[in-house]
């Protein structure tokens, strides 16, 4: 009983990640900088969608409770979403939303790797078929940090801001609690060090070709994992959960 609790924590955290983010990037639909990148901001927000449909089934299947992966999406107050605090930080510009999805990428993909180990059947499953979406997101936003890092002063000074901004939010996503280390002491999940080793180093070297430098402050934001989100969380959900607490229990 206590790893189901541990289970149904962890996977409904992968699964509200990838599920505000998904929010935030189709906020981009109509109004992209250029068509090509309007049609793949939306297309990433349509993978991390079937990815947090495919991980809130399994996280109702784990918990037993009746639910389906649309009560978990949209039926939840504030305080029950456990993404981090960088997913649901604003658009802002170009470059401020291509290095949230930077930095969230370059996390993802080596969590999924990793998983797709676990003895845990589904959950390996569902982290062998993300993965692959997850490698040509991590190529799309990489391209555009080094392009727009070393390219025009402009486009350079707006990604140093980003990053500048953004980086006090990236320590939230290697958090780890008791939940975590139940699941990792049964050999289920990897360890949280691990994955952020991979992360630092995709980072350094992509900021290093972008010539754009890691700031040097110790500034870190968290709570999100625990339910304690920023002012941005609250407007976000009231446009997620409209048309489910206009009409309940409506599908399409």
């Amino acid at each position: 009983m206590m790893q189901e609790s541990a289970l149904f924590e962890y996977v409904m955290r992968l699964s509200d990640d990838s599920l505000i983010l998904a929010q935030r990037l189709g906020e981009w639909c109509g109004h992209g900088p250029i068509l090509e990148e309007d049609i793949a901001l939306t297309n990433i927000s349509l993978d991390l969608i079937g990815q947090a449909i495919s991980l809130y089934d399994f996280a109702a299947e784990v918990e037993g409770k009746g639910r389906n992966h649309d009560q978990l999406a949209y039926l939840r107050y504030e305080n029950e979403y456990k993404n981090v605090l960088l997913v649901e930080q604003p658009n802002g510009d170009f470059a401020m939303t291509l290095l949230r999805q930077f930095f969230f990428d370059a996390f993802r993909l080596p969590l999924y790797e990793a998983l797709m180990q676990s003895p845990v059947e589904q959950l390996a499953a569902i982290a062998a078929k993300s993965v692959k979406e997850t490698r040509y997101h991590l190529k799309h936003s990489s391209e555009w940090v080094i392009r727009m890092g070393d390219g025009t002063e402009e486009s350079h000074q707006r990604a140093q801001a980003a990053i500048d901004h953004l980086w006090r939010y990236t320590n939230e996503l290697f958090y780890e609690d008791a939940h975590d280390h139940a699941l990792q002491a049964a050999g289920k999940v990897p360890s949280m060090a691990e994955i952020q080793a991979k992360w630092m180093a995709t980072v350094t070297s992509v900021l290093q070709e972008a010539t754009l430098e890691i700031p040097k402050n110790n500034w870190k934001f968290d709570g999100g994992r625990e339910g304690r989100h920023s002012e941005h969380m609250g407007y976000l959900l009231s446009d997620l959960q409209y048309m489910q607490r206009a009409y309940p229990n409506m599908e399409w």
